[in-house]
């Protein structure tokens, strides 16, 4: 491969004119995927596919331009723009210390696996999977190439921004407490202060900040349910879609600490130390998370229709044993 850096250069280019020509497709107000200008963007992204990334803000941004493109009405133009984001995926994941490079998969876990399960949405529903994980479990890789892999759109942080936008809030000034893995060395300091209280009383109707963020995104979740076929990460959708009766299937991933502490140490460049620290941290907010809004134990099985040891399968085949479960394979463009 040619010197990488300019490899990932020529690939963000290509990035940015996917995502431009996608936006004009489309001809609605929906808007683009990388709004700044395009030296600054291109460099951006660049940066995100050259260094070891997170994986997690490149991943979202790359899953909204396909998530565009399947607006897309011209049935020509949506395969053509699939296609080209199908490839770009592709080389993505070849690249070196890419989000795909890192797997999850215990060689003599996998020599076990004698599965065959099956279950079919009828027609007429909507595909739904609400996804939760542990952290370094590749949930959210799992997540992200499932939906690619069945054409449906993927929808982790960019809930939480439309949720800020409708409630017209700063995103510094609200910690998205699912996303708390994007950057886990970033500290999060809420705002505080006599004058912001009282104008966040009336921002948000008397509630606490984050009680309001969780309500909206819980509407904007339904909302969704009803419109299309989607995977969503985290966010307690699977007992938002239980409590609202609509129809969905709702997994759990995870794998030993061992070999999800292996992966944070290579994904993120962390000593054990530090590893071992931040997985622990990671878990116990999200877990208090999860109990705080549903009453329900997170990572309990008896509330999930499938939980998967992503350390037996990893990404690929866990992808491939839920496609078997849900008896659904992706339809040619």
């Amino acid at each position: 491969m040619e010197n990488n850096l300019d490899y990932c250069m020529k690939l963000a280019k290509r990035i940015y004119d996917l995502d431009a020509e996608v936006y004009r497709l489309v001809g609605s107000s929906l808007g683009r995927t990388f709004t700044g200008d395009e030296e600054t963007s291109i460099r951006n992204l660049a940066t995100l596919l050259h260094v070891r990334p997170h994986g997690h803000l490149l991943r979202s941004e790359i899953a909204l331009i396909g998530n565009m493109a399947r607006t897309i009405r011209n049935k020509e133009d949506r395969s053509r723009m699939l296609d080209k984001y199908e490839a770009i995926l592709a080389e993505i994941a070849d690249i070196p210390a890419s989000f795909g490079s890192v797997d999850i998969l215990d060689e003599t876990l996998a020599s076990l696996n004698t599965s065959n399960l099956h279950q079919k949405f009828s027609e007429d529903d909507h595909l739904i999977i609400c996804i939760g994980r542990t952290h370094g479990s590749a949930g959210t890789d799992i997540g992200f190439a499932l939906a690619d892999a069945l054409k449906i759109n993927y929808y982790d942080v960019e809930i939480f921004n439309q949720v800020l936008e409708r409630l017209d809030a700063e995103k510094d000034s609200v910690w998205d407490r699912e996303s708390c893995a994007a950057n886990p060395k970033k500290s999060h300091k809420p705002c505080t202060g006599f004058r912001r209280h009282f104008r966040d009383f009336s921002r948000y109707h008397g509630l606490p900040k984050k009680d309001a963020v969780f309500f909206n995104q819980s509407d904007l979740i339904v909302d969704m349910a009803k419109k299309e076929d989607f995977i969503v990460m985290g966010r307690c959708a699977d007992v938002i879609l239980t409590n609202n009766r609509i129809p969905h299937i709702s997994i759990f991933i995870t794998a030993p600490f061992e070999q999800r502490l292996r992966r944070m140490m290579e994904m993120h460049n962390l000593d054990l130390k530090h590893a071992v620290r931040l997985l622990k941290k990671l878990d116990k907010q999200h877990e208090h998370y999860y109990q705080f809004y549903t009453g329900r134990k997170w990572g309990a099985a008896v509330n999930y229709d499938l939980c998967i040891n992503s350390a037996c399968y990893g990404i690929e085949e866990s992808v491939e044993l839920i496609e078997r479960m849900i008896d659904r394979r992706p339809e040619k463009n």
